[in-house]
């Protein structure tokens, strides 16, 4: 669990070491800036913009059920911060599973991926598709949707 939170507890520290150096030299609206960008960053690395994530298990059991794309993703990962971004808020409606949180999830991924946890990877109607066009997800979101 603690590699979850290492990417964003370094940019904090980090941020907050640069900040402390233009406090030092008289730079107080620099340090500011600062600050606030590296907590930007450190707030966009972790998992604090992702939906909650389920187990591999219960995404798949839902998955089923209702017919939406499971994304199995990693805190840090820019191609699955991209995909989150650019599904807006249709993200809510798929279904996130966190490789780290879940190693069954991992195991899945790799499966998929030739022993790689290469992340993300969609799963639609059983069959994994690897760090997929995000208009592409969205477009089988609005299929499972039109479906139901």
């Amino acid at each position: 669990m603690m590699r979850v939170w290492m990417l964003p507890l370094l940019l904090v520290l980090c941020g907050a070491a640069v900040a402390g150096g233009l406090v030092s030299s008289g730079s107080r609206g620099a340090a500011v800036v600062y600050l606030l960008g590296f907590a930007g960053l450190a707030a966009v690395s972790s998992t604090l913009v992702f939906p909650k994530s389920l187990g591999a298990a219960e995404a798949q059991r839902r998955s089923a059920a209702d017919g939406r794309p499971v994304v199995y993703w990693r805190p840090g990962c820019r191609y699955c911060l991209r995909l989150r971004i650019r599904l807006g808020r249709a993200a809510r409606r798929v279904h996130w599973v966190n490789i780290w949180s879940d190693p069954e999830a991992a195991a899945v991924v790799r499966a998929a991926n030739d022993g790689n946890e290469t992340v993300p990877t969609v799963v639609v109607t059983g069959r994994p598709h690897t760090n997929p066009d995000p208009a592409w997800v969205r477009g089988q979101l609005s299929a499972a949707t039109a479906k139901r």
